[in-house]
């Protein structure tokens, strides 16, 4: 097996809690590397940390929400004006997917979006109960309880005999255990401490429901200012901006 490297671009919520950037994912493999969503602050973390961006294959989106996927238009203006790009980009994610994307880009430049991109875009719906790949890498999608329309998803990710997992904004749904089982890592969202809603997850639900439930690793993403305020007093491990896993 080669080595997989996983970057944590963007570990902040959508209000960037902490000064933290917005969610982005970074999976990088010898042979693929892929993009799990890529907030507004992606390029500047992909700079930061010295990231060339002709690397990045595909991007996986989970939802339609700003904090998740506004990043994508700064990237397309740096393929085309900085790090010249001329291979396809791979773009996953639920319904709506394109005409979204290509709304919010001529919203942000109105100019650029009006011109042919000097690459291709290559989008795909993805959809529950089917399997996707890019290069090697094979995506699973799995229903997160976030927003129903257009959907949230969470995946599973296979790539060289390891799985990860990562949830994609969610609240609690019976299924997480199952599917946080035999992960090699389990990336999971905590946008609070103990406040406890419908859309997202929380601390205190994840210690006391996902602790130990199979996985080799778990780390806590899409964190929030209250768990922020206490990481110091949580056992639970909690992700960074510009932290790196090795599996």
């Amino acid at each position: 097996m080669q080595p997989i490297r996983v970057v944590f671009l963007g570990t902040g919520d959508a209000f960037s809690a902490g000064g933290r950037n917005q969610a982005a994912i970074l999976i990088q493999h010898p042979q693929v590397s892929l993009l799990l969503d890529c907030g507004a602050t992606t390029l500047t973390s992909l700079n930061k940390y010295n990231i060339p961006t002709d690397t990045i294959d595909g991007v996986l989106l989970t939802h339609l929400h700003g904090d998740h996927f506004s990043g994508l238009p700064f990237l397309f203006l740096h393929y085309m004006y900085i790090e010249p790009r001329t291979k396809p980009l791979r773009i996953l994610g639920p319904e709506g997917l394109e005409d979204g994307i290509r709304q919010l880009y001529k919203a942000m430049y109105p100019n650029d979006a009006s011109s042919p991109l000097p690459y291709e875009l290559d989008f795909t719906e993805v959809q529950l109960s089917r399997k996707y790949l890019v290069d090697i890498l094979q995506i699973e999608p799995f229903q997160a309880v976030h927003q129903e329309k257009p959907p949230s998803f969470g995946y599973r990710i296979h790539l060289d005999g390891r799985k990860i997992v990562y949830t994609g904004d969610t609240g609690w749904t019976d299924e997480l255990p199952a599917r946080a089982k035999d992960a090699d890592l389990f990336i999971c969202e905590c946008s609070f401490y103990d406040t406890r809603i419908d859309t997202h997850l929380d601390y205190m639900t994840i210690n006391e429901r996902l602790r130990g439930c199979g996985y080799k690793k778990m780390i806590l993403t899409h964190l929030g200012r209250e768990v922020l305020q206490r990481s110091r007093q949580l056992d639970l491990k909690l992700a960074y901006d510009g932290a790196i896993i090795q599996l």
